[in-house]
């Protein structure tokens, strides 16, 4: 019997003392080991994360006192699974801070940041362990290692040393003190960005009040209000509250006070944010520069398919310039057309701009959201997706009867074509304050084999629709039908990973590469021969109409090129603030409206902000990445020809797919997207997606 190191034995002792009460802690008796949300209390996580912290450390102190040569499996698949049960913690502790948050989670948060901060640098700064890292990398030609194995070799080397493992001692200190530092500002801009959102409701009470909204609109916020305790209509920043409002509301000093609101979070108030983006930004820049890089967007991105901050710019500009004299036209029609109805301003303002523009694409398309919605109820919706999925990848769905961590949540378990177990997939669909505003996948357990034995994933589907009302069931629109059909792309990638190493599967993929399989399943929704397999209306079974979907392919580009153009500001907004090398006179707001200042098409508002709530960027693991979904977008246009050119439920063609699908990280992006497609991607074959060029 191989004895344990006396850490490891000690520890051994430690954790079947914790582990007995502790649901964090203990196998789950439940199906395929999924979480034991039916018994985790608040109580459990600071124990659970110490326990994790603990083991994690005797798992780093028995790879680094193992007296045997350093090998592959000693030292760099010893290291790949060590951390297990901090992992496991966090999944799931992270996830449904998200998702479900509260006072006492957002504490707990503050206090295991430093601690998990701190056995990051335990890890990452440890010099012997690097050591041994080294010594094998060094060793590496000679070593027969398998592709997989290579690759995670050389990523593990990677991250050491981008990690600060070459660093003098002093700047050691300095390294870990930063990125503690940086953790906490992560958390406080997060729950402020959190709490400034829940602060804003509007109430109203009259008719007058209500003109130009929808039914389901008002219903919406009928309920709102019922379940906050209070009469009348309940409006909020929430996606589908303040969106619709500022579509649909005829009262323009209604809008404009909603959208003050909205682009206003985390600033000038209480949880105002702009301190932390400057010490953030400033910390990064710091980080970056500490270990060798110009600025902190060559750091981001020198692991990703970009490369360098030089190329992202590059990259946007192919984007933005041929884009940008588009969406200026597609403003200025739209400002003929609103003055053509009755507008009065000399200009449309930002409050103005969803509201003229659905006047106007209905005008011009005879197609709205009310009219849609109909058919797109929910539970058609999922069933569609998941037969999608089958049709596909010869996957399916069934409903499980696991415990979850809301009642709003739904879990299915999901299988191949062959029966074999793939995942449990829970969905999470409908706002609540305790959920942050947006749609995201996440798991909560990935994919891994360990000594043989397989570990399937618990992936997450997150969105904020519709709640079903007494009347009306849950009914979202195509866009939010889309949003679904992103997420789900995500989801495919976690629910089909095939590898070894769980920092190697699933979405674990160059950043830029990471939004491809969600952006691409997003074509689906403007097929006709997928809608009609389930759009149909909720009320009388009428299937959607043929010239309906011929209103939505055609609606499709509709403002394509100011759509573009939003989200390119945004990707410069973020390169903006991280290829700083010193910190910038100009207040937060100064500097976000210079940078912006050249790509504006509608009129900057001085009162107004996008960083302070630009979660993304300052707690949401995209910082210099946000260009990702741009790049991606790219890659799902050029991609999804191959479907077109094929077929839309081409078998070999998806086989092709999965195949990219399942590799997760274990192989290089550019070398998975060629063998998919037989060529590299060009940004042109988006710019004539959106029909920015012909």
């Amino acid at each position: 019997m191989k004895r344990l190191p006396i850490a490891l034995a000690a520890l051994t002792l430690m954790t079947a003392c914790n582990m007995q009460n502790n649901p964090l802690l203990t196998p789950s008796e439940l199906p395929y080991g999924a979480p034991q949300f039916d018994k985790i209390r608040t109580e459990h996580y600071m124990p659970a994360f110490r326990q994790g912290i603990e083991e994690g450390k005797a798992e780093i102190d028995a790879i680094v006192a193992n007296p045997e040569a350093p090998t592959f499996q000693n030292t760099i698949e010893a290291l790949e699974f060590a951390g297990y049960t901090l992992n496991k913690v966090g999944s799931i502790f992270y996830n449904l801070l998200e998702a479900d948050a509260s006072d006492e989670l957002q504490q707990i948060a503050e206090e295991v940041s430093p601690l998990t901060t701190e056995f990051s640098m335990y890890v990452s700064l440890n010099a012997k362990l690097f050591e041994r890292i080294k010594t094998v990398y060094d060793q590496r030609e000679n070593l027969n290692l398998d592709y997989d194995q290579m690759k995670l070799l050389e990523d593990t080397y990677k991250s050491f040393e981008r990690s600060g493992a070459n660093l003098s001692d002093s700047d050691k200190e300095l390294y870990s003190k930063y990125n503690e530092q940086l953790s906490l500002l992560s958390l406080q801009y997060n729950k402020n960005q959190l709490a400034s959102t829940n602060a804003f409701q509007m109430v109203l009470t009259t008719e007058d009040e209500l003109i130009g909204l929808p039914g389901f609109i008002r219903d919406m916020a009928a309920q709102a209000a019922k379940d906050k305790g209070v009469e009348g209509w309940l409006f909020d920043l929430s996606a589908p509250s303040y969106g619709g409002f500022v579509k649909y509301s005829d009262r323009r000093d209604l809008r404009e006070k909603m959208y003050r609101a909205y682009n206003t979070r985390a600033f000038g108030d209480e949880w105002d944010n702009t301190e932390i983006i400057r010490q953030t930004v400033e910390l990064r820049t710091k980080v970056a520069q500490l270990l060798g890089y110009k600025d902190f967007a060559d750091y981001q991105t020198e692991l990703r398919m970009v490369k360098n901050g030089a190329a992202v710019w590059d990259f946007i500009e192919k984007l933005r310039e041929p884009a940008l004299p588009v969406a200026k036209q597609q403003v200025a029609e739209l400002n003929e057309y609103a003055h053509s109805i009755g507008f009065e301003g000399s200009e449309i303002m930002p409050w103005d701009f969803s509201y003229y523009a659905e006047k106007l694409r209905v005008a011009k398309y005879d197609l709205s959201d009310e009219e849609l919605k109909p058919y797109f109820r929910l539970e058609d919706c999922i069933d569609a997706i998941f037969s999608l999925a089958n049709r596909l990848y010869g996957i399916t769905f069934k409903e499980a009867d696991v415990p979850v961590y809301h009642p709003d949540v739904k879990v299915y378990d999901v299988s191949d074509a062959d029966g074999k177990h793939l995942a449990l997939f829970y969905a999470d669909f409908f706002p609540r304050a305790s959920k942050r505003n947006g749609a995201w996948m996440t798991s909560f357990g990935d994919q891994r084999i360990v000594d043989g034995v397989e570990e399937r994933p618990f992936i997450s589907l997150v969105t904020n629709f519709t709640k079903p009302t007494a009347d009306t069931p849950s009914l979202i629109t195509h866009d939010e039908f889309t949003t679904m059909l992103h997420e789900f792309g995500h989801s495919l990638h976690g629910i089909l990973a095939q590898g070894r190493y769980p920092s190697m599967t699933g979405t674990s993929v160059d950043h830029d590469f990471v939004e491809l399989p969600s952006q691409i399943m997003e074509n689906w929704a403007y097929e006709k021969d997928f809608l009609k397999t389930f759009a149909r209306d909720y009320r009388t079974g009428e299937p959607i109409p043929d010239a309906l979907i011929a209103k939505i392919k055609a609606a499709k580009n509709y403002m394509s090129a100011y759509y573009h153009m939003r989200q390119i500001q945004f990707g410069i907004l973020d390169m903006s603030w991280h290829t700083l090398t010193g910190m910038p006179q100009e207040s937060v707001p100064d500097f976000e409206k210079k940078a912006l200042l050249a790509t504006n098409v509608l009129p900057s508002i001085p009162e107004c902000i996008i960083s302070t709530s630009f979660t993304h960027i300052f707690c949401g693991g995209y910082a210099a990445g946000y260009y990702s979904y741009k790049w991606a977008e790219v890659l799902a246009a050029d991609g999804y020809s191959l479907f077109e050119e094929k077929g839309i439920f081409d078998k070999a063609t998806a086989a092709r797919f999965r195949h990219l699908l399942e590799m997760g990280g274990s192989v290089d992006a550019a070398t998975l997207y060629r063998d998919f497609r037989g060529h590299d991607p060009e940004p042109e074959a988006l710019l004539r997606q959106l029909e920015i060029i012909k």
